[in-house]
């Protein structure tokens, strides 16, 4: 049996509202209609249920603070329960209720999740004090939560260096979809930084705290890939000496991020569906599945429309893995990122490696930004790092880069060593490169640069071009 007050019924006090909400699991009638009663009086919103299924079931509506947990119930007994409102309610604190207190019962209901323990007969004034001592816990859990959420946020989105267009669009996605359990498909060419993507994902996520676990999946041989992910018992095959929790079980409520996800082998995709479609897997080995929990975060840098219609991967698993996607650009698309990813990356290397290196020179910003980086950030990491051993001095220059990074720039108009002059005439060429891509289409080009058309026409004014 059930009973519960909905939480929009308008005779329900702004009093209840605010103090929580409590699930009362009891198979004695008559106590708990009467803590129902006290705890009401008392302005909390309260539910009440008989037995176990109907307490999982009313969990899922009430979304309870607090739930109190006869250890006696018809069934599956009060730990049963525990096992399982922990899991489709990992955020509701526990209370267990019995009249046959013991040290074991007390010792195995702590290590099984519970975070109190109450002897019956139920003496009120004892049972309000432990209960306003939980609520106060669970709430500085939830603010402790939001900081690091915040600070999580904060940390792994500055690690996505860049604020022009392309990089704040991504950055706005990130936002929307991190704080959710979604799947997410990350696209892009090698080196734009998809799993730095994964990793803010997770950190905006649900549960911050818990693993982010990343798997290769080209990295690692087709055999070996299915136990990795889904794991294996103990004498699955010659070796198997124990029991092994693959990525999924490992994850928790926490996040399986699987890179390369184009690679994957057709028997693993199946498995994989399987995984995701009914949150379950089948460790190598087993009889019984595993129930999980993990969100999935698949990054590719093939076209996966493609390889669907050439029947090469799953259209199934294809529209699983892509609820949301988010598409990587390439660093010759984001160009006038590079200062600033010159800026962070250089401070690193030097950092790490000891050099007194402070930053580069005029022609070698500009050298740097002209580059046509087919490898991406990575590879502008990787140029970067080798300048600063080779480095003879604090000031990077062309000559401390490997051959062909940076071109002859001998033909440029701008002279010294001052930035914003070079982002300016690197700007200028930028602009006029665009424009004669355009056909000198003045409203396309500005929708390219990302701009109004207005602005277009200010800068054009301001380099001295007249507008046509």
């Amino acid at each position: 049996m059930i009973r519960s007050q909905e939480k929009n019924d308008p005779s329900t006090s702004q009093s209840q509202a605010g103090r929580g909400r409590i699930l009362i699991v009891d198979d004695e009638e008559v106590l708990a209609s009467t803590l129902e009663e006290f705890l009401t009086g008392e302005g909390f919103e309260v539910g009440v249920a008989n037995d176990t299924p109907s307490a999982l079931a009313l969990a899922e509506r009430l979304e309870p603070d607090l739930a109190l947990c006869d250890v006696q119930l018809p069934g599956l007994d009060g730990l049963a329960l525990l096992d399982r409102l922990l899991k489709v309610r990992p955020d509701t604190l526990v209370m267990m209720i019995t009249a046959f207190a013991t040290v074991e019962n007390a010792v195995g209901a702590f290590q099984r999740g519970a975070h109190d323990y109450l002897i019956k007969p139920v003496i009120f004034e004892e049972l309000l004090v432990k209960i306003d001592r939980l609520m106060s816990y669970r709430r500085l859990l939830i603010e402790n939560q939001a900081l690091r959420r915040q600070l999580h946020a904060s940390t792994d989105l500055e690690t996505l260096v860049g604020q022009g267009l392309a990089m704040r669009s991504v950055k706005t996605l990130i936002r929307k979809v991190g704080p959710t359990r979604s799947n997410v498909l990350i696209t892009g060419e090698s080196g734009t930084g998809k799993e730095l993507c994964a990793r803010a994902l997770h950190t905006l996520g649900p549960d911050p705290d818990s693993a982010f676990l990343a798997v290769n999946c080209a990295a690692i041989p087709h055999d070996l890939l299915e136990n990795q992910l889904f794991g294996h018992v103990r004498g699955a095959f010659t070796g198997a000496d124990r029991d092994h929790a693959g990525l999924f079980v490992a994850a928790g409520h926490g996040t399986v991020f699987l890179d390369e996800i184009g690679e994957l082998p057709p028997a693993t995709q199946a498995k994989l569906l399987r995984a995701i479609e009914n949150k379950e897997v089948l460790p190598i080995g087993a009889t019984r599945t595993v129930r999980v929990e993990a969100r999935v975060v698949a990054a590719t840098n093939k076209n996966l429309p493609i390889e669907v219609t050439e029947n090469r991967f799953r259209a199934d698993l294809y529209y699983r893995l892509n609820v949301v996607s988010i598409t990587m650009p390439p660093l010759r698309d984001r160009r006038e990122d590079i200062p600033e990813l010159i800026s962070v990356l250089l401070a690193r290397h030097a950092k790490r490696l000891g050099r007194p290196v402070d930053g580069v020179d005029n022609n070698t910003i500009r050298g740097l930004m002209a580059a046509p980086w087919k490898g991406n950030v990575r590879e502008l990491d990787n140029a970067l790092e080798r300048a600063v051993i080779l480095s003879e001095g604090p000031i990077l220059t062309p000559e401390d880069f490997a051959p062909g990074i940076i071109d002859d720039m001998s033909d440029t108009t701008c002279d010294g060593d001052d930035l914003r002059a070079a982002l300016r005439e690197y700007e200028r060429q930028h602009i006029q490169r665009v424009l004669e891509k355009c056909e000198d289409d003045k409203r396309e080009a500005a929708r390219r640069l990302g701009l109004g058309l207005s602005s277009l026409y200010r800068k054009l004014e301001d380099f001295g071009v007249r507008p046509t």
